[in-house]
Protein backbone atom coordinates (compact mmCIF):
# COMPACT_ATOMS: atom_id res chain seq x y z
CA UNK A 1 0.00 0.00 0.00
CA UNK A 2 1.55 3.25 -0.78
CA UNK A 3 -0.41 6.68 0.03
CA UNK A 4 1.32 9.84 -1.85
CA UNK A 5 0.65 13.63 -0.43
CA UNK A 6 0.93 16.13 -2.85
CA UNK A 7 -0.25 20.21 -2.60
CA UNK A 8 1.86 21.61 -0.45
CA UNK A 9 4.04 24.92 -0.71
CA UNK A 10 4.80 28.16 0.77
CA UNK A 11 1.92 30.26 1.37
CA UNK A 12 1.27 33.77 3.03
CA UNK A 13 -0.78 34.23 6.67
CA UNK A 14 -4.68 34.12 5.52
CA UNK A 15 -4.27 32.39 2.17
CA UNK A 16 -5.18 28.55 1.24
CA UNK A 17 -3.84 24.84 0.22
CA UNK A 18 -5.33 22.16 -1.27
CA UNK A 19 -3.42 18.96 0.03
CA UNK A 20 -4.52 15.58 -1.82
CA UNK A 21 -3.45 11.89 -0.82
CA UNK A 22 -3.73 9.15 -3.39
CA UNK A 23 -3.79 5.50 -2.50
CA UNK A 24 -2.48 2.51 -4.38
CA UNK A 25 -2.98 -0.65 -3.22
CA UNK A 26 -5.93 -2.51 -1.90
CA UNK A 27 -6.94 -0.11 0.69
CA UNK A 28 -8.97 3.00 0.83
CA UNK A 29 -12.39 2.74 0.51
CA UNK A 30 -13.35 0.80 3.22
CA UNK A 31 -10.57 2.73 5.59
CA UNK A 32 -10.43 5.57 7.80
CA UNK A 33 -8.21 8.23 6.61
CA UNK A 34 -6.03 11.23 8.74
CA UNK A 35 -3.90 13.96 8.17
CA UNK A 36 -1.24 14.64 10.62
CA UNK A 37 1.70 17.19 10.51
CA UNK A 38 4.90 17.27 12.19
CA UNK A 39 6.77 20.99 13.23
CA UNK A 40 10.41 21.09 13.42
CA UNK A 41 11.23 19.76 16.69
CA UNK A 42 7.50 18.87 17.79
CA UNK A 43 5.86 15.52 17.91
CA UNK A 44 3.60 14.54 14.78
CA UNK A 45 -0.05 15.79 15.75
CA UNK A 46 -3.31 14.50 14.49
CA UNK A 47 -4.79 17.21 11.96
CA UNK A 48 -8.37 15.47 10.46
CA UNK A 49 -10.03 12.39 10.08
CA UNK A 50 -12.39 10.75 8.14
CA UNK A 51 -14.51 8.13 8.18
CA UNK A 52 -14.80 5.41 5.14
CA UNK A 53 -17.72 6.77 3.67
CA UNK A 54 -17.25 10.52 4.93
CA UNK A 55 -19.93 10.40 7.09
CA UNK A 56 -17.80 11.46 10.24
CA UNK A 57 -15.23 13.85 10.56
CA UNK A 58 -13.07 14.66 13.32
CA UNK A 59 -10.86 18.14 13.64
CA UNK A 60 -7.97 18.67 16.11
CA UNK A 61 -9.21 22.17 18.29
CA UNK A 62 -6.49 24.26 16.32
CA UNK A 63 -7.87 23.22 13.15
CA UNK A 64 -11.40 23.38 13.49
CA UNK A 65 -13.82 26.02 11.01
CA UNK A 66 -10.43 26.55 8.69
CA UNK A 67 -9.66 23.05 7.62
CA UNK A 68 -12.04 20.29 5.97
CA UNK A 69 -11.08 17.12 5.12
CA UNK A 70 -13.11 15.08 2.42
CA UNK A 71 -12.34 11.99 0.25
CA UNK A 72 -13.61 10.85 -3.15
CA UNK A 73 -13.80 7.00 -2.83
CA UNK A 74 -14.07 6.42 -6.42
CA UNK A 75 -10.59 8.58 -7.00
CA UNK A 76 -8.78 6.91 -4.10
CA UNK A 77 -8.22 10.27 -2.90
CA UNK A 78 -8.49 12.03 0.64
CA UNK A 79 -8.20 15.93 0.65
CA UNK A 80 -7.50 18.71 3.31
CA UNK A 81 -8.45 21.95 2.10
CA UNK A 82 -6.76 24.68 4.38
CA UNK A 83 -8.00 28.22 4.88
CA UNK A 84 -6.72 30.89 6.50
CA UNK A 85 -3.37 29.30 7.15
CA UNK A 86 -1.50 30.69 10.07
CA UNK A 87 2.25 30.65 10.55
CA UNK A 88 1.77 27.52 13.40
CA UNK A 89 0.51 25.75 10.60
CA UNK A 90 3.64 25.33 9.55
CA UNK A 91 5.10 21.70 9.34
CA UNK A 92 5.18 18.21 7.11
CA UNK A 93 1.72 16.64 6.51
CA UNK A 94 0.97 13.16 6.61
CA UNK A 95 -1.69 11.20 4.90
CA UNK A 96 -2.19 8.03 6.88
CA UNK A 97 -4.86 5.39 6.50
CA UNK A 98 -6.05 3.13 9.07
CA UNK A 99 -7.49 -0.32 9.60
CA UNK A 100 -10.69 0.74 10.55
CA UNK A 101 -13.56 2.62 9.24
CA UNK A 102 -14.36 5.08 11.82
CA UNK A 103 -12.11 7.40 12.59
CA UNK A 104 -8.77 7.32 14.72
CA UNK A 105 -7.00 10.57 16.42
CA UNK A 106 -3.97 8.98 17.28
CA UNK A 107 -1.11 8.21 15.17
CA UNK A 108 -0.61 4.59 16.80
CA UNK A 109 -3.81 3.47 15.41
CA UNK A 110 -3.13 4.29 11.90
CA UNK A 111 -1.06 1.48 9.74
CA UNK A 112 -0.51 3.04 6.63
CA UNK A 113 1.66 6.40 5.91
CA UNK A 114 2.38 8.60 3.07
CA UNK A 115 6.20 10.31 2.80
CA UNK A 116 4.48 13.76 3.53
CA UNK A 117 4.09 17.37 1.89
CA UNK A 118 5.69 20.44 3.52
CA UNK A 119 3.78 23.34 4.29
CA UNK A 120 5.20 26.71 5.37
CA UNK A 121 3.08 29.44 6.07
CA UNK A 122 4.90 32.95 6.10
CA UNK A 123 3.98 36.06 8.11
Amino acid sequence: VQLQASGGGLVQAGGSLRLSCGTSGRMFSNNAMGWFRQAPGKEREFVAGISWNGSSTKYADSVKGRFTISRDNAKNTVYLQMNSLQPEDTGKYYCAGARVSLVPTTTPDYTYWGQGTEVTVSS
